[in-house]
């Protein structure tokens, strides 16, 4: 996992890297900006595209010097500079870089306060004008630049993170910031490109290692880690000679009513696709013959049989379509203390009985999406709050929380907050929670720890998502088209080629 850290530690990392490297500030932007530059090449290949640079006096604006220079070197011919001198600091770095520039047949306009912005002809903007340093909101010349450029419509481009938006802390959706297609951040993403009121700023954003030393980064205290394939090969245990159905445990999903047996089924399926040994099904009797209908290898549990249940299962997963059932909830908590995957309906219940919120088992999961967060933790004004919220709730309930959106963030009972990147917006479609839900209780009962299981069920839910994007370019998935790229996806993961 990478620790993922804050604007401030970020300028931590930077001073460290040219203390011990050695290496000099303005050859570390150098750097930066030639991985910038390798990056925007791959985004716009053709050289005849006309660019518009728009720097600041600090050192993002240094940033942006170097890139039109660089670009020029590499015959893109069309690049001109504007220039935004709305304050009177002007780092160092921005100073050699503009002295380099003097040298280039690249045109440069400079803008005062006050003066008036003309029509931007050029294809791409790239966005060089405050980066991570600003803590306040955009206000005055600023403002209006950045309202100028967004009018335009053109493709923007940002260095490092878009201007106006806060590198980390809590997001306002009111605030303006430059809206820009892709954004190429240095050496790690930031924190508040996970969070969804940055939507609006930025569509597209892409990591680039521009040399700062990784031991100090990964020493610097962060409660946030972004998870990696490489963790998801660490954890996942490859099945091994002579193992059968026993080995991979056995699994009980609780869910399904009279109109909802759908997600049942959905939940049950994902459970036999993500390897778990047995999957019995605790459903209403009428929804039996669809059950061995579709699923004839998920095995059935009536309510004369669900008491024997409790012991003899590895691992419980309930809620996915339950309805007026959700009070089987209750049953569970009373006579099993193995971690439960608590889900939909069965979140529902607990936000209306709370007092059995205070007796779930040790390490349970649970898996909202942001109303069903807040109607169990209280009403939130941001995202960032929530997610605060999550890591306390966590911690003193010793539960791991799912906080599910495009980027799911997984609270831990540890304090850590582990960020997922996987999946797409082609998923958001019913039945996306319950194919969740059956995964986590797989990994359970195949003897996974509850945060390895989050971990695994988490990225690979995600990563069978993109595959099948990737795959066949589609804009909508169906949440049964997931279940089924599960075990293509986890062999490619964990068994690459």
């Amino acid at each position: 996992m990478k620790t993922i850290i804050t604007a401030a530690q970020t300028r931590e990392a930077d001073r460290y890297t040219i203390e011990t490297t050695p290496i000099a500030s303005i050859d570390l932007m150098e750097h930066a900006s030639l991985a910038f530059v390798t990056i925007f090449m791959q985004l716009y290949p053709d050289k005849n595209t006309h660019v518009l640079i728009c720097s600041g006096t600090g050192n993002n604006g240094g940033d942006g010097l170097a890139i039109a220079r660089l670009l020029q070197e590499r015959s893109y011919d069309a690049v001109a500079v504007w220039i935004a001198r709305f304050g009177s600091n002007e780092s160092d770095e921005f100073a050699a870089n503009m002295a380099r520039l003097y040298n280039t047949p690249i045109p440069i306009t400079e803008f005062f306060p006050g003066d008036e912005f003309p029509p931007i002809p050029q294809r791409v903007v790239v966005d060089a004008l405050l980066g991570s340093g600003l803590n306040k909101p955009l206000q005055g010349d600023w403002l209006r630049m950045v309202q100028h450029i967004n009018q335009t419509g053109k493709p923007v481009v940002a260095v490092d993170v878009p201007t106006g938006l806060p590198a980390d802390g809590v997001l306002s959706p009111s605030e303006h910031t430059l809206q820009a297609h892709h954004v190429i951040s240095f050496q790690r993403p930031k924190l508040s490109f996970f969070f969804p009121e940055s939507a609006k700023s930025i569509r597209h954003f892409h990591v680039v290692d521009i040399g700062l030393d990784e031991a100090f980064i990964e020493k610097l205290p962060s409660d946030f880690k972004l998870i990696e394939p490489s963790d998801i090969q660490q954890i996942y245990r490859h099945r091994e000679p002579f193992t059968h159905k026993g080995t991979y445990g056995h699994a009980l999903i609780i869910a399904g009513d009279i109109q909802t047996m759908g997600a049942a089924l959905l939940a049950c399926e994902a459970c036999l696709y993500s390897g778990a040994g047995l999957t019995t099904a605790f459903i209403p009797e009428m929804g039996l013959a669809a059950l061995n209908t579709r699923l004839p290898e998920v095995m059935y549990c009536g309510v004369d049989e669900l008491p024997g249940m409790w012991n003899r299962v590895d691992a419980i997963g309930i809620g996915p379509g339950l309805g007026q059932r959700a009070s089987w909830l209750i049953d569970g908590v009373t006579h099993t203390d193995k971690p439960m995957v608590i889900d939909a309906d069965a979140l529902t219940f607990l936000s209306q009985n709370r007092e059995w919120l205070d007796r779930l088992p040790k390490y349970s999961i649970l898996t909202p999406h942001m109303k069903e967060f807040d109607r169990l933790f209280g009403a939130h004004k941001s995202w960032w709050d929530r997610v605060q919220t999550a890591k306390e709730q966590a911690v003193a309930r010793q539960l791991v929380i799912l906080l599910k959106n495009q980027y799911t963030f997984i609270a831990l009972p540890d304090g850590n907050l582990l960020i997922n990147p996987t999946g797409n917006p082609a998923m958001a479609s019913g039945g996306m929670g319950d194919v969740l839900t059956g995964m986590l209780t797989a990994f359970l009962a195949q003897g996974y720890p509850p945060h390895d299981a989050v971990i695994l069920g988490c990225y690979l839910h995600g990563a069978a998502g993109d595959q099948l994007v990737a795959d066949s370019n589609k804009v909508v998935i169906p949440a049964r088209q997931v279940v089924q790229a599960i075990p293509a996806t986890l062999g490619n993961l964990c068994h690459p080629r």
